[in-house]
This record gives structure tokens, C-alpha cells and sequence, in this order.
């Protein structure tokens, strides 16, 4: 006879809302096994008593074979004397005060949840919002944890006696799936001003005419229009003040997508993955979108549904949809209803709204699929909360990271593992501050952080700056550079010393200037600047990012070429301000750089969203193997790149009459092998063989490739971002883990 034991399992990780105690029932139930299970404020506890072989066995399902969508980050065990328990059982949570339970993303609806949703005999067909243990929404309607009905906007909602038996009932597939609903018990959807009519039939039919219908989704609302209709789109555009930004599109499949985008197997995956992201796409030859969906862009942002409101909605109308955050630009998303009534109205002709309360609002994420693996480019819905541990710093205290002004994010460190929040979006906005308070209140309340200190960007004018003075912690200054390295280091779970590549629009440098193309030796403690890009007057400040043509000028009057090739208002009056040093800061950027090629490329003068011209100067480059124009690596450490014979360059060889597709190319050409030219001779001076990009330049697809390639073929192990953005949404991540180094020093 088999020895008898009992021990007490605990289970840490992604562990709550993804069915693991019914998972944890079914196999200690087929072994054999007596006693409970329960979530608590860590995980997930299981008290176990039979067979040791069984309970050995059950400890390797645990580990080897979990629910699809929980992560197990650690099993321990204790042993305890047999009690005697009695049949296996799923316990209530155990309230105590929360500590390092994960709560999951929000997940897309489960095939088997479509089926039914689709079959005209099952209860629930046509309900727009089925779910199960395997899917549904989760952060978004999570007030505490443990992750039970009571802690969620669910809460609200009364089960029926059907699906009070499927919760209790361990064969089903909802046994203890906390969002469990159907028709008669659960929330509704309806369109506002028209109650009992049906919600989606009116949804239709108004985007069918050109309206803009704004629908109430998982993490907020979005405004819809027929992606195939110009007129509707530029509309839309016009009333959301978004003259040139893309929108994304909802395409009601794969099969639909594919007439419109080229789709490889790994971005096949990435769309119909449980996150769902939007996925930037290479528009194929002759699709049907609506021109201004795009302007000027080869690639479109396309996702799929991923609730069943959308599933519903997107099957009845049969075509695809402009499905873009419910906001003006630059607000956070709308989520509420009285909210999104008051501030869409003066967009959106129709409302469908739903009474399922929306605790934590987020938007969809942005991911693209480059070098074999999907990169995140803006994280939120589908991958937040999850926690990304801080590489060699498993006891760093508890921290908040503020992040930067442009593409907020912060972020929380506990129990050695940092929480990178949803996108929150550009500070500069007092709605995106609120939001900022709301969702640091959330995070902190839902992990139990108790920050020690707050770490921040050196800038002294950033909103994010003052908000860490505010918090009255001590403080510890991150390197705006130096933090985004760092975050390409914990991204990938490293923590040694590499060459990191920072090229981005704008950082606060230690010496006051304006930095932005930098090569630094750093590691998550500190860093030096061993190259940089050789600075140029940038003129009126932020001016200079919205007006690249200024950029422009400087970087022509540097190269000592004249400045009629920049046709605009204003150009003598700002060449005399460059010439003089007056109401100008030296700037080393290699974002401004791209700004001023693309302007006299005769691209794009005057930028209407971030990015814009950098982003319409790679669209324009053509794919050609090039060669690349001189691009000088001058002197000793730190080495200074040197772009007035790339600008004089450029400028022969559109006086030639090169196009545009060809220069852009070689432009980017020029780029990557200056970055690899400066990493070698980094490399012979300090013996580093790793390299990381980092910045929002690595955005791009064209210079992220040609830098890879070009570093790769010249030796280095070369790190690029993955779960977190290269551009400023991940900066909050990389003043946590340099704050958590320094910490522990």
C-alpha cells in the first residue's frame, strides 16, 4: 500500500481568473487526492493528503501542464501532518492582505465560446458577452484581489440558476469563471436613445449611411466608421482633430484581412493569439481601404475581434471598420458611459453602450512582428498587468518608476518584479495626469505597493518629474537615455554590461543639451557616453519637433549649404536664429535627425502627429540593397558621428535627380552602418561583444534590420525589445531596474 502524505502546495504566478482551481480539482480529484484548493493574496494554495506518488504527480501538472493562459512562476511545498481531509473541494479566497498575487490581462473570447455564441440553440446565442474560464475580460473589471465575482464589476450581476450550476459544476467549462453570465442574468448592450430596439441592428445600419458610431468595448470605447468609405474616415478624422495620424482597422477575420495586408505565419499568430493585438501590416497592392485610413503609409493597423460584441458586430456588417480610440487626441481613452456620452458627442452620431462597469480603462495594444518574434510597441490591453521580473535583483524594495512625458507608462516594483502599466500617454494633457493618479492607485492597491522611493527622468521640467517631487520619496534621477537602455536590458532578462544604442527624439542630457543619438557603455547602475551623434543648433524647442523643416535649416547650415531648398514661411527668420545661437539648444538627436531629412527629401515640413516624418521618410524608402552615403566616426572615446557629409550627400544626389525611394533608402543604409562602425570600435576599446537598441527610432522597421543585420555580420549578440516599447513607454521600466540596482548597492 502506497505511503500516505499530506503536503501544502503553494502556486505563484498568473495563477488567479485563468481556471487553475478547477484545474487543480480535476487532477487531484482523478488522483486520488483529498483536502482543498483556494486562491489567496499570493496565489494559489492546495492542501493535499494522499498517495506520495500522487501528490508528485499532481506537482508536475502543475509545473509541466497548467491552464492555457496561467503562468507558474514558483511551487513550493511543506509537509503537514495527515489530517484526515475530506473529499477534494474549492474553497472561498482567503481574505487576508494581498502581496504578490498576479492578476491576468484581459483575454480574447475562446473558440468554444464562439460556437456556442454562434449556435442558434444555445442559450446564449447572440450574447455579446459570453466568456469562460479560458477567456473574458479580467484586469479591466478587477477591483482587488483575490480575483473573485465579489472583487469585480461583475459583482453587479446576480448569477441565474443555469449558470449558478455551470460555476459550481467541476465537468463545465465555466466552473468558477468569475465573469460567468448568459441573456438573463448578465450585463446588456443597447444603443442609446433607441432601449429595446436591437443594439447591434442600429449599429449597422448607421455605419452602412457613414456615421461614426461610438461602442463601448472591454477597456474603454472606440470610435467606429466603414474603413472603406474616404468620406466617413476623413470625417471621422475631422471631428477627432487627427488630420494624418493611421487608424486601425477591425477586419471581421483572417480571410477578410488578407485581401487587404500581406500576412506571414508569425503575424497570422500574433493576430488571432488570446492578446490580440493590433498589428502593423504591409498593405498589399491594390487594397480596398479608404486612402485617408493610411495617409501616405504602406502599412495599416489591423487586429481582430476580440470580444463578442465585436465578433457580433464586425459579422453583421460584414466588411471592416475603422476601430480607433474613443478620445481626442492625446486624452485618455472615454470608458464609462455618462463619460463617453459627454466627451464623444461631438464625434460620434450613435451610441451602443453596455452596463458592465469598466474599473480600469486601457487601450488596444500595438505589436509588430520583426526579426522572427512579435515586438510590443504599445503595451496595454492583453499584456498588462503582467509583471516582468528584474534581472540579478530578486529582494529590490518596493518602487515607483514615473516614466516619461511622451508615451507615459509607470511602473511598480514588488517582490523583485516590476508591474509596467498600460499606455497612459503624453503628461502634458491634465486628463492624462487624472489617469496617471487613477491607474497608480489601482496598481498599487491591486499588488499592495507601498513605494520606498520614486525614480524619474532628469528632466526638470517634465510633468513626470513634478509628480515624483510630489510624492514627498526620496528620489532617484534616471538618465532618460541610460533608462531606455535598461529597459532593452530587463526586456531580455539581462543585467550585464553592454553598448547600448539610444537614438530617439529627445532627452534630457546631463550637460543640458538636448541629447537624442547616443552610444552609451552602460549596465542597470550607470552608464557612460562613449559616441554620439554631433549636435546642431535646434531652434525654438519643441517648435523644432512639430516643424521639421527647422531641423532642416540646421542641419543644411551646418553642412554649409544654402537654405533655399526649405521652402517656408519663416525660413530667414529662423536661419538668422540658428546662425546666431539665438532661442536655440544643441541638440545630438538622431529623431531630429531623420525629421530634417525627410524634409529636404521635400517629404514632410510640418509633422501633425510624433514621428510623422521619420515614420513617412521609412515608408518612402524603396527596399533596394544600396550603398550607403559617408557618414563619418570621428576620435577617440566618445566618438562623435558626423552627418554634414551624409547632408551634403543627400543633397548631390537629389541635385542629380536621384528619387526619393532611393535616397530614403540609402539614408538608411547610412545610419545602420554607422552604428555598426561605432559599436566596433567601442567593442576594441572596451572588449564588449552585446549591443542593444533602444529609443524610438528602433520603431523602425528598415534601420532596425539593416543595424541587426550589419551588427550581427560584424560579431555582436545584439538585444532588441520584445515585451515592452523601445520608444518612451518603456522608459518607466528602465528607471526601475537601474532604481532597484542602485538599491541594493
Amino acid at each position: 500500500m502506497a505511503e500516505t502524505a499530506r503536503r501544502i502546495f503553494r502556486v505563484r504566478g498568473a495563477v488567479q481568473g485563468v481556471g487553475f482551481r478547477p484545474f487543480v480539482y480535476r487532477a487531484a480529484t482523478e488522483l486520488g487526492l483529498r483536502g482543498a484548493v483556494w486562491n489567496d493574496a499570493d496565489g494559489v494554495v492546495i492542501d493535499a493528503e494522499g498517495a506520495v506518488p500522487a501528490l508528485e504527480t499532481l506537482a508536475r501538472r502543475i509545473q509541466d501542464a497548467p491552464p492555457p493562459r496561467a503562468l507558474v512562476e514558483s511551487l513550493r511545498y511543506e509537509d503537514a501532518l495527515p489530517a484526515g481531509l475530506g473529499p477534494f473541494a474549492i474553497r472561498d479566497s482567503a481574505d487576508r492582505p494581498p502581496s504578490s498575487a498576479r492578476v491576468v490581462a484581459d483575454l480574447a473570447t475562446c473558440e468554444a465560446c464562439l460556437d456556442e455564441m454562434r449556435d442558434p440553440a444555445d442559450r446564449r446565442f447572440s450574447y455579446p458577452f459570453i466568456n469562460c474560464t479560458d477567456c473574458g475580460p479580467r484586469f479591466s473589471i478587477v477591483r482587488d484581489v483575490p480575483y473573485d465575482r465579489a472583487r469585480t464589476t461583475m459583482s453587479a450581476f446576480a448569477m441565474c440558476a443555469a449558470c449558478a450550476s455551470e460555476y459550481h459544476d467541476p465537468a463545465s467549462r465555466r466552473f468558477h469563471a468569475q465573469p460567468n453570465a448568459c441573456p438573463d442574468c448578465g450585463p446588456r448592450a443597447w444603443m442609446h436613445g433607441r432601449d429595446g430596439a436591437d443594439a447591434l441592428a442600429g449599429a449597422v445600419e448607421a455605419l452602412r449611411a457613414g456615421a461614426t458610431v461610438a461602442v463601448k468595448g472591454l477597456g474603454g470605447f472606440h470610435l467606429a466608421c466603414d474603413a472603406r468609405n474616404d468620406d466617413a474616415v476623413r470625417e471621422l478624422r475631422r471631428r477627432k482633430r487627427r488630420p494624418d495620424k493611421p487608424f486601425a482597422v477591425m477586419f471581421p477575420g483572417l480571410a477578410a484581412l488578407e485581401t487587404e495586408a500581406e500576412l506571414s505565419p508569425l503575424e497570422r499568430e500574433a493576430l488571432h493569439g488570446a492578446r490580440r493585438p493590433i498589428v502593423l501590416l504591409r498593405r498589399r497592392t491594390g487594397a480596398r481601404l479608404a486612402p485617408s485610413v493610411a495617409p501616405s503609409l504602406e502599412e495599416i493597423g489591423a487586429f481582430l475581434p476580440y470580444t463578442p460584441l465585436h465578433h457580433l458586430l464586425l459579422g453583421r456588417f460584414g466588411g471592416p471598420l475603422v476601430m480607433t480610440s474613443g478620445n481626442l487626441s492625446e486624452e485618455p481613452i472615454a470608458a464609462g458611459n455618462e463619460e463617453g456620452l459627454a466627451r464623444l458627442g461631438g464625434i460620434a452620431d450613435a451610441f451602443v453602450l453596455h452596463d458592465r462597469e469598466i474599473h480600469m480603462r486601457e487601450d488596444d495594444s500595438v505589436a509588430r512582428v520583426l526579426l522572427g518574434q512579435e515586438r510590443v510597441l504599445r503595451r496595454a490591453r492583453g499584456h498588462v498587468p503582467e509583471a516582468i521580473p528584474i534581472p540579478g535583483c530578486p529582494d529590490a524594495p518596493d518602487i515607483l518608476a514615473v516614466g516619461a512625458d511622451l508615451k507615459n507608462a509607470l511602473c511598480l516594483v514588488t517582490g523583485g518584479a516590476a508591474v509596467l502599466s498600460q499606455h497612459i500617454g503624453d503628461l502634458e494633457s491634465y486628463e492624462s495626469q487624472l489617469f496617471f493618479d487613477e491607474v497608480r492607485a489601482n496598481l498599487e492597491r491591486l499588488f499592495r505597493v507601498r513605494p520606498r522611493m520614486a525614480a524619474h527622468d532628469l528632466h526638470p521640467g517634465y510633468h513626470s518629474t513634478a509628480i515624483a517631487r510630489r510624492t514627498g520619496l526620496p528620489l532617484v534621477p534616471v538618465q532618460h537615455h541610460h533608462a531606455h537602455v535598461a529597459s532593452c536590458l530587463a526586456d531580455n532578462g539581462r543585467h550585464d554590461r553592454v553598448i547600448g544604442v539610444a537614438w530617439d527624439g529627445t532627452g534630457y542630457g546631463p550637460d543640458g543639451s538636448v541629447w537624442g543619438g547616443e552610444i552609451l557603455v552602460a549596465d542597470l547602475v550607470g552608464f557612460e557616453r562613449v559616441a554620439f551623434i554631433r549636435p546642431v543648433p535646434m531652434a525654438g524647442g519643441d517648435a523644432a519637433a512639430r516643424e521639421p523643416w527647422r531641423m532642416a535649416l540646421a542641419h543644411l547650415l551646418e553642412a554649409g549649404l544654402p537654405v533655399d531648398r526649405v521652402a517656408q514661411p519663416g525660413r530667414t527668420v529662423v536661419a538668422a536664429m540658428i546662425r546666431e545661437r539665438v532661442n536655440t539648444v544643441p541638440t545630438s538627436s538622431a529623431g531630429r535627425l531623420f525629421d530634417a531629412l525627410a524634409s529636404i527629401l521635400g517629404l514632410r515640413h510640418v509633422n501633425t502627429y510624433e514621428g510623422q516624418a521619420a515614420i513617412e521618410l521609412e515608408a518612402a524608402s524603396s527596399g533596394e540593397d544600396v550603398e550607403p552615403y559617408p557618414l563619418p566616426v570621428e576620435g577617440q572615446l566618445p566618438l562623435v558621428l558626423d552627418p554634414r557629409p551624409l547632408v551634403r550627400a543627400v543633397a548631390q544626389d537629389l541635385d542629380r535627380g536621384a528619387p526619393p525611394a532611393v535616397a530614403g533608402a540609402r539614408i538608411h543604409e547610412t545610419l545602420a552602418a554607422a552604428i555598426a562602425e561605432a559599436c566596433t570600435r567601442i567593442r576594441g576599446r572596451t572588449g564588449l561583444g552585446k549591443v542593444a537598441l533602444s529609443g524610438g527610432c528602433f520603431q523602425n522597421r528598415l534601420l532596425t534590420v539593416r543595424a541587426w543585420d550589419r551588427l550581427c555580420a560584424a560579431g555582436f549578440e545584439v538585444l532588441l525589445h520584445a515585451r515592452v516599447p523601445p520608444n518612451d513607454g518603456g522608459i518607466a521600466l528602465g528607471q526601475a531596474a537601474v532604481a532597484a540596482w542602485r538599491s541594493a548597492r
